[in-house]
């Protein structure tokens, strides 16, 4: 016993050394990547609860306090949220915090970029404490989280505008014909792949023998938007080009298979419940993957002034590295203390609380899941309109983003 506490104390004892050594070499660009790390970590805690935490939560009394206890399945997805809930108020607080922060002598600009022990000391915190408040204020958060996974995912669908726009500008920025078949070639792999994913949407949730016309409207109006996408920017007046077209039809498509992929499983247009477990592991790997891409894309974009991140007056990015190279960087960063920001703080850290509500909802499959009755409510109905809208949505901004410049010429988009 006494050898296997002084093994415990030296194991600890190792850790928290890590940790230190770890957080002090968490430079002033390499805080946005630890902010996207503290995210990952987050997803992990949530994916290893609803795992394990279910036997443990059983014996917890304010939050199995029902009559008959639920299945596993109830404190699985309970795990998930309250995890979520404290990540949700960490990244709220500091978004809070930051907000009016113009100046790099704003001592609230090096509360950003430091203080890494103290800021996981104080999310370990908030995690553990979402375990003892009541169910009510869980289901509440599991209610708001489905529509601020909406607004997540027009975020998403931002950041991907400025990634296609920014890929074929640069692109055709070489203007060499090499590089001009090039985005042919990705143009038209990106609709081969968009009209058979439709052929796959029509057999798997508008079968033949059921009356579908609700999905087939759904898929029917994500075609008509991928012929206007291609119309509106082959159009001489607008003049666009077709790469940026082509992938975000292919985006719109798949963001109509998540919200038909969202459809009771009892429902008998959803082709998905004969084999709904396969699907919603490959569902669930896909989403949580373009999560994390699409919260470290927008730490890595936040130092340019082209994206939503920043400030009307910050500086243009630098092309500087995200991480610095050596402490010369680093002295010459220091020098550079005056400058404003580059982006916003306080948008920044909003979007790591709204990833926080999307990857709870992918881990909780959407569902309504705490409730006074202690009932599991499958995947539903507002879960498909959420993604539907979201799709909606996503051509609405496309076809602005290319409509705009000419109907307002004498502003910059």
């Amino acid at each position: 016993m006494w050898a296997a506490s002084c093994l415990a104390s030296c194991c600890a004892a190792c850790a928290c050394d890590a940790c230190r050594t770890v957080v002090s070499g968490i430079s002033r660009r390499s805080a946005r990547i630890a902010y996207c790390g503290l995210f990952a970590l987050s997803l992990i805690v949530s994916w290893i609860l609803r795992e394990v935490a279910a036997p443990l939560m059983e014996k917890i009394p304010w939050i199995n306090h029902f009559h008959q206890t639920p299945d596993r399945e109830w404190f699985e997805t309970d795990a998930v949220l309250r995890v979520s809930l404290g990540n949700f108020m960490f990244f709220t607080i500091l978004a809070i915090f930051m907000i009016g922060v113009k100046n790099q002598k704003d001592p609230r600009d090096n509360m950003h970029h430091g203080g890494w022990m103290m800021k996981i000391i104080c999310w370990c915190i908030l995690v553990i404490l979402m375990f003892f408040v009541p169910n009510g204020i869980i289901s509440f958060y599991e209610a708001t989280s489905k529509f601020g996974s909406g607004l997540f995912l027009l975020v998403q669908v931002v950041l991907l505008l400025d990634f296609v726009h920014g890929w074929n500008d640069k692109w055709v920025g070489y203007d060499e014909q090499f590089w001009y078949m090039a985005l042919l070639v990705v143009s038209l792999v990106c609709y081969v792949a968009t009209f058979s994913f439709s052929g796959l949407l029509f057999y798997l949730f508008a079968p033949s023998g059921h009356d579908c016309g609700l999905n087939t409207f759904f898929i029917v109006m994500t075609l008509i938007f991928v012929f206007v996408f291609a119309i509106v920017t082959l159009h001489p007046t607008v003049s666009g080009s077709i790469l940026p077209s082509s992938v975000i039809s292919l985006y719109c498509m798949y963001l109509c298979y998540s919200g038909l992929a969202s459809e009771p499983r009892d429902y008998e247009c959803n082709g998905l419940h004969k084999h709904s477990k396969a699907v919603s592991t490959s569902s669930l790997s896909i989403g949580l993957l373009t999560t994390v891409l699409s919260v470290v894309y927008s730490a890595v974009r936040a130092g340019s002034s082209t994206t939503l991140l920043s400030p009307p007056s910050s500086p243009k990015s630098s092309g500087k590295p995200l991480l610095p190279l050596d402490k010369a960087d680093e002295e010459h960063e220091e020098k550079e203390n005056s400058k404003a920001v580059t982006y916003s703080y306080s948008f920044f850290h909003l979007i790591f609380s709204l990833a926080s509500m999307y990857s709870a909802m992918l881990l909780t499959g959407w569902s309504t899941s705490v409730g006074e009755s202690g009932k599991l409510v499958d995947v539903g109905w507002p879960s498909v309109w959420v993604r539907i809208v979201t799709s909606w949505a996503t051509a609405a901004l496309f076809i602005w983003s290319l409509v705009a410049p000419i109907i307002f010429p004498d502003r910059e988009f």
